[in-house]
């Protein structure tokens, strides 16, 4: 076998196992019914990822972008009412963030929150929401 059909090979299986363990994270953490199940296992959050989307403005900064401020007074609703954990900008200078809900905050909740948000609606970001296991924490 040449090295780079090795390299090719390991790196996959690497992958696969690690999507497999990923998996079995998942499919543990939500069975709640599991005996001796690891409670620490059990914090799945539904992350939203922004993005820009068709509307942003190349030429203009973060703060620039118009309909930014109405997005962040949409995410404060969520912090005062208390479902929100940390949220914010990436500073890559490629735009976009991220918003951690709390715990216990539903995958139809918090995606139809990230679709209400007006700079959703106008174009201005894209959101995605993700499955995210918190697996280290204080």
């Amino acid at each position: 076998m040449h090295r780079r059909q090795f390299i090719h090979r390991t790196v996959a299986a690497a992958i696969a196992c690690t999507l497999g363990f990923g998996t079995m994270l998942v499919h543990s953490a939500a069975d709640d019914s599991a005996p001796g199940k690891d409670k620490r296992m059990k914090d799945i959050r539904y992350v939203i990822l922004h993005s820009p989307g068709p509307a942003w403005q190349l030429d203009k900064s973060m703060l620039e972008q118009p309909g930014v401020q109405e997005h962040v007074a949409h995410y404060r609703e969520l912090l005062q009412a208390g479902k929100l954990a940390l949220g914010g900008p990436h500073l890559d200078g490629k735009g976009g963030g991220m918003m951690i809900p709390t715990a216990g905050v539903s995958q139809e909740e918090i995606t139809r929150f990230a679709n209400d948000d007006p700079a959703v609606k106008s174009g201005l970001l894209v959101a995605e929401v993700r499955p995210w296991l918190v697996g280290m924490s204080n």
